[in-house]
């Protein structure tokens, strides 16, 4: 599934084509993937600016002067950049037509999201799919005495709890596994038993990790491409995230796989105690 990376790549790679201009038209190919589409979409874009675009966690936002689309890539949809006369192939289900360039969304796996938010149902952040949202793990508010403080009640495991999406968001099975890594953690230990010191550290991580993706594209394991087509090239630099069995890159102990939540954890046992 595209993480946070991934999406705030999408998110500056469609930027340049759509901020400032007019949607002359939107095609929906069926009526909806993991919920239906708004049906009157088209109408309610036509003519429109798309004044700015956004990201809240793996949603990016596109804003209107009336409303907000928000998109959502599923386990495998990505975005494209095409000129608008280019013929549809299978899983092509949106586009969002401006000028001769077009946004379209291809999904295979029909996992993803394409919704309405308007102005006069209130502020974008109390869509049901964003209010309980944490905060975002590259802005100011994420900071390790906040990471310290929401988890004093927290049982589970730290990895659990970066995954929930409640405290921080967008921090996703990839990152959170890289980032545990590089911050010493062990992925089982309890959230609450964390010190303010080691949180400082994973905190430090979790940014240099989501950064570092972001600067190489993200990572493209099964069907994530940019925009322009190119896949991203992060995953050649994971340190333990799908290793399995292969050497530590720091220590050389074999890294190990456990399960969490149904999710694969990936970690060594010798860095992080």
């Amino acid at each position: 599934m595209p993480e946070l990376p991934e999406v705030e790549v999408t998110r500056r790679g469609v930027t340049p084509y759509l901020q400032g201009q007019t949607v002359s038209s939107v095609v929906l190919r069926r009526s909806g993937l993991r919920w239906p589409f708004p049906a009157n979409l088209p109408q309610l874009l036509q003519g429109q600016t798309i004044l700015a675009t956004g990201r809240r966690g793996k949603y990016l936002l596109l804003k209107f002067a009336h409303g907000t689309v928000l998109i959502h890539l599923g386990m495998s949809g990505h975005l494209r950049i095409l000129p608008s006369q280019t013929a549809s192939a299978k899983h092509d289900h949106v586009d969002i037509v401006v000028g001769s360039a077009m946004l379209r969304m291809h999904d295979p796996r029909r996992f993803g999201a394409v919704l309405w938010h308007d102005d006069a149902d209130g502020e974008i952040e109390n869509h049901p799919l964003l209010r309980a949202l944490g905060v975002e793990p590259l802005e100011d508010l994420f900071d390790a005495e906040m990471l310290y403080r929401q988890t004093r009640q927290r049982h589970a495991a730290i990895k659990q709890v970066l995954l929930a999406g409640d405290v921080v968001v967008g921090v996703g099975n990839i990152y959170a596994s890289e980032s545990l890594f590089k911050a010493h953690i062990n992925p089982k230990v309890r959230a609450d038993r964390i010190s303010l010191k080691r949180y400082v550290l994973l905190v430090e991580a979790i940014r240099s990790t989501l950064e570092a993706a972001i600067e190489k594209g993200g990572s493209s394991l099964r069907d994530f491409v940019g925009v322009d087509g190119k896949t991203g090239y992060f995953q050649q630099s994971y340190f333990v995230y799908d290793r399995t069995g292969e050497p530590c890159r720091v220590c050389a102990a074999p890294v190990r796989q456990i399960k969490q939540g149904q999710r694969s954890t990936f970690y060594c046992v010798n860095c992080q105690k």
